[in-house]
């Protein structure tokens, strides 16, 4: 099986619950969003190289022509100590877009120490349906429509107001719950608006008001991509918690120490 792959590095969890631990992380790439503040628009489309790290944490890569094979990518997870790892994060792009190829990796890696995490868009439920036993954690991004758009539409879709994915994102959800493990993250930019917020924590109390919500601010990498105020981010937590248990405010850590 040949895979889209965009790099294989170690390094450690930037965001969500899990932040600071060791992680090896396996990006594919492809998206069919286009994220305002996405930090990594490099992974949108096929390439013709990707890149490994040639040893842990070393920095140090080496470029392999696309498609790769699995078996591949297995023998470089292998050769950056796989099992002196927490955690496996099959990420990207949307990883979802390659389902068969998430199955065979999550598959190749569990049971050889890291718990496997898909970092994932979490609008593709079917997709999900399909590889959701072998994942060990879920971390699912709960989209806005004031800042997400699909790719092919105009920018200006992000001013019309009735469009979210809320609906995709519950259903997701749903079957996400059969993992061990799922949470949320919601990145919350100064576009971001409060309501749609608010209304995505009741989805997610509809769904399991267990959940473990992250409220993300957003890391400014360029216009229009301002920090919410801190005012607004704990109004925004407090208002989360009357309808979800465990509410956490947890920024991107990584850009702080310049790690990928």
């Amino acid at each position: 099986m040949d895979v889209n792959l965009v790099e294989i590095f170690s390094s450690v969890q930037g965001e969500g619950p899990d932040v600071g631990a060791s992680t090896l992380f396996v990006r594919l790439g492809a998206c069919d969003l286009r994220c305002r503040w996405c930090d990594s628009p490099h992974t949108w489309r096929p390439t013709d190289t990707c890149r490994i790290e040639t040893a842990r944490g070393s920095g140090a890569f080496r470029a392999v022509p696309n498609p790769v094979a699995i078996e591949e990518i297995l023998a470089a997870a292998e050769a950056l100590e796989l099992g002196a790892h927490r955690f496996v994060a099959i990420t990207g792009g949307e990883p979802l877009l390659q389902p068969e190829v998430v199955a065979a990796l999550a598959r190749g890696v569990r049971g050889r120490g890291p718990r496997v995490l898909l970092e994932t868009a979490g609008h593709l439920p079917d997709a999900l349906a399909r590889v959701v036993d072998a994942i060990d954690v879920v971390s699912m991004d709960w989209k806005l429509a004031s800042d997400v758009r699909r790719e092919g539409e105009p920018a200006s879709v992000l001013e019309q107001r009735g469009r979210d994915f809320h609906d995709l994102h519950a259903r997701f959800l749903a079957i996400a719950r059969r993992a061990p493990e799922a949470y949320v993250k919601i990145v919350v930019t100064g576009a971001s608006r409060d309501e749609e917020v608010l209304a995505a924590c009741a989805r997610i109390a509809e769904v399991d008001a267990g959940t473990t919500l992250v409220l993300q601010p957003v890391t400014p990498r360029g216009r229009g991509q301002e920090r919410p105020a801190a005012d607004r981010l704990l109004a925004l937590q407090r208002e989360a918690a009357r309808r979800l248990a465990d509410v956490r405010v947890i920024p991107q850590t990584h850009p702080v120490y310049g790690a990928p």
